[in-house]
């Protein structure tokens, strides 16, 4: 087992981090989430009936992890919520924003922005299928879904973040004659 593990890692651990890091936006939870996921194929590698790809089966798990992560995240939020006033005592989050993160290129931290404005489907498709190459069939393994609803998906995910990368783009020309009239 410890060959198939190395091999694992070697073979997808830069995939799974990304992925893991778009999905819950902070560098330590990502660290975090990848270990369980590594905990989890170590667990149940003997299971692993090759009725997918190895590759679909691991991101499948680390989808799982990530789920699992929002699911505790809501409700430990709840009962934050429950226990403060929200007008009184202000609560921050000391992890560092996508945005911070990202290159500094304009138009990706534009596009991460925008991805992060996308339901959390369309969010999914469009992180495996485009950041991390997976095809429809290999999308749909890994979500559990049809091929009809990956790509009916990711045509409407599509669609909503060109929607709103064209609303930043607009804002930002509004925001750049306005910096020019106050001149």
């Amino acid at each position: 087992m410890e060959k198939q593990f190395y091999d694992i890692y070697e073979k997808y651990h830069q995939n799974l981090f990304q992925f893991l890091f778009y999905m819950v936006k902070s560098r330590e939870h990502a660290e975090d989430l990848i270990q369980e996921v590594y905990i989890r194929i170590l667990k149940s590698y003997h299971q692993f009936e090759n009725r997918s790809s190895e590759k679909t089966w691991i991101f499948s798990i680390a989808k799982h992890v990530a789920f699992d992560f929002f699911r505790k995240q809501k409700r430990w939020k709840h009962r934050i919520s429950d226990s403060f006033d929200g007008e009184t005592n202000l609560i921050s989050d000391p992890a560092p924003l996508p945005e911070e993160i990202a290159l500094q290129n304009e138009s990706i931290q534009m596009m991460y922005r925008c991805l992060d404005k996308c339901k959390l489907d369309q969010r999914l498709v469009l992180i495996l299928r485009y950041i991390q190459s997976l095809s429809i069939q290999e999308t749909a393994s890994v979500l559990g879904w049809s091929e009809g609803k990956v790509k009916t998906t990711q045509h409407r995910a599509l669609k909503t973040i060109r929607t709103l990368m064209q609303n930043e783009i607009e804002k930002g020309e509004e925001n750049c004659g306005k910096i020019r009239l106050e001149r």
